[in-house]
């Protein structure tokens, strides 16, 4: 009955998510999951298919790790606000909170900055029963009051020092690595304590595909009693700024020795025109879900 329960508990939840964007008019969508040309990302990996090969035409295809850059597509195409809900497969993930395929809500919403969204995300997590204080903490606020760091002033060589004396390993290529690591060690056992938490504007270090001003990339993650649920952006719109991150991200796959890919061309040739200013979020839907009574 138990897992019934489960089962009944995950329609009502997905079902209030699609009503939630329905009175929005935002427009639910499908992309394929079967790509050509795996993930760039640095820290993610794409499980690879071999297919067609009875038939003569047998080639190697890569589960998504994510929808993003297919929806990106769509927006580009001028489809308008945009989720889908979708399984996305990732390699060399095992652990309590992480797995191989998952459940991934993602959505678009145009002319919206990382703070409309994050305020966006409020109003869908009281539509889901989640009602607790909203708090919106920046990634340089959470350090400096949890471990008095000035983060965004502190080269890697300091943090080293910082890591070394409190037992952590130091051996890292970028310092990204060791922000990310002392955020793990330092600040995410405080973030138990704050039921709904904001943590925004991220080191520039850490930008991936949101914007950056200044030292900082206007991105955020949500975290719902100290587990993160959620990861959101302020859009990059240029075929420039893409090519730029996807040719960083895999000269240092290079650099650890991780697998290649080619830059993903395709996805370039749809940004002719710039992405129009929208912002992103990646929802853990089974994550999610932990956090609803």
């Amino acid at each position: 009955m138990q897992g019934k329960l489960a089962l009944i508990k995950r329609q009502r939840v997905i079902q209030k998510i699609r009503q939630f964007f329905e009175q929005q008019a935002v427009l639910e969508v499908q992309t394929p999951t079967l790509l050509n040309i795996p993930t760039s990302d640095v820290y993610i990996d794409s499980i690879s298919l071999s297919v067609n090969a009875d038939i003569g035409m047998q080639s190697t295809q890569y589960l998504h790790t994510s929808p993003e850059l297919e929806m990106k597509k769509l927006l580009a195409n001028e489809s308008g606000d945009i989720y889908q809900i979708c399984q996305v497969f990732r390699d060399n993930e095992k652990g309590e909170c992480n797995s191989n395929e998952f459940t991934l809500l993602e959505y678009y919403r145009l002319g919206f900055d990382i703070h409309q969204l994050m305020a966006d995300i409020v109003n869908l997590l009281q539509e889901l029963g989640i009602q607790d204080k909203v708090q919106q903490l920046s990634y340089a606020q959470v350090f400096n009051q949890y471990a008095n760091i000035d983060i965004l002033n502190t080269d890697f060589d300091a943090l080293k020092i910082i890591a070394s004396k409190l037992g952590l390993s130091t051996d890292f290529a970028w310092i990204e690595e060791l922000q990310m690591l002392l955020f793990v060690h330092l600040i995410e056992p405080k973030l138990k304590n704050l039921p709904l938490c904001f943590i925004y504007d991220y080191p520039k270090s850490q930008s991936a595909l949101a914007k950056v001003e200044y030292q900082v990339a206007h991105r955020f993650e949500l975290y719902l009693n100290g587990v993160e649920v959620a990861n959101g952006y302020d859009e990059l719109q240029t075929k420039g700024e893409y090519q730029q991150v996807f040719t960083r991200e895999i000269a240092k796959r290079k650099q650890l020795g991780r697998p290649v890919p080619q830059i993903d061309t395709p996805f370039l040739s749809k940004l002719s025109q710039p992405l129009p200013q929208c912002a992103g979020v990646a929802i853990g839907v089974s994550r999610l879900l932990a956090q609803i009574s």
